[in-house]
């Protein structure tokens, strides 16, 4: 790769450059050793001073020189303090509705839904795919069809269900916590379990019973706690109340 020739009238003005960073800085003092110097294109160069500015360790002053054809001085173009190899920079920029975590919204905050969410879909664009596929998904197509009386203007896509399915099977309530693996029995067969309609249906309820610690959360149905509606105590392990029994009528006194 071919790299540009440093031009020699710029080059040798590294005094220039360091007055005019001193100049730009306020003082001789933030202004330390020459660096070096990049060659930016046919008589431009940038001279790098290190910058010894309070909080600004590993940055440098960068100052860029430039000269018209047959000139023996160079003029100033820029000043400007740049980053260097070892610099502490800032991360790079997120948007606040990107860095948001669900426990951060709080009364009166809102988080907008961007146009093009990929987890939602126009309601009639559901539910035209969805008539396609009559035959096997009835109690959908009714479903959306209560969300278009209802005036919903989209309902959840394909892929917003996927995503929530990912993330409802990982958490606390899916099929693979402790407290489901020493389950004697799956949410499935429980009473307690509200089943969910729609998209996610076929793997997820809602846990109704108000004594165990999933109540009114939703659970994988292969999900399970020592709470499902069909356990019983064998009369076996039942405990019965001790009997107090007086051995004489001394106890009976004290």
């Amino acid at each position: 790769m071919a790299t540009t020739k440093p031009d020699g009238v710029c080059l040798a003005a590294e005094d220039r450059a360091r007055s005019a960073a001193v100049e730009v800085a306020g003082s001789a003092e933030q202004v330390g050793d020459h660096l070096g110097y990049e060659a930016d294109g046919e008589r431009l160069l940038t001279h790098l001073f290190d910058a010894r500015v309070p909080g600004y360790r590993g940055w440098r002053w960068a100052v860029t020189v430039t000269r018209v054809p047959r000139a023996r001085t160079v003029t100033i173009n820029d000043v400007v303090m740049v980053a260097g190899p070892q610099a502490l920079v800032a991360p790079e920029w997120v948007p606040w509705s990107e860095r948001l975590e669900p426990g951060d919204l709080t009364p009166g905050l809102l988080r907008p839904t961007s146009e093009d969410d990929p987890r939602l879909v126009p309601s009639y664009a559901s539910l035209t795919k969805a008539a396609s596929e009559l035959d096997e998904t009835q109690d959908f197509v009714a479903d959306l069809v209560g969300d278009l009386l209802l005036t919903r203007s989209r309902v959840l896509s394909v892929a917003g269900a996927d995503e929530a399915a990912d993330r409802w099977q990982a958490s606390d309530a899916g099929p693979d916590t402790p407290i489901a693996v020493a389950a004697p029995k799956r949410c499935r067969t429980c009473g307690f379990l509200v089943p969910l309609t729609g998209l996610l249906g076929s793997s997820f309820g809602v846990c109704a019973n108000g004594l165990v610690p999933d109540d009114g959360r939703v659970v994988a149905l292969e999900h399970g706690c020592g709470g499902h509606s069909e356990v019983s105590v064998p009369v076996d392990r039942a405990v019965e109340p001790p009997v107090l029994v007086y051995s004489s009528e001394v106890d009976l006194l004290f």
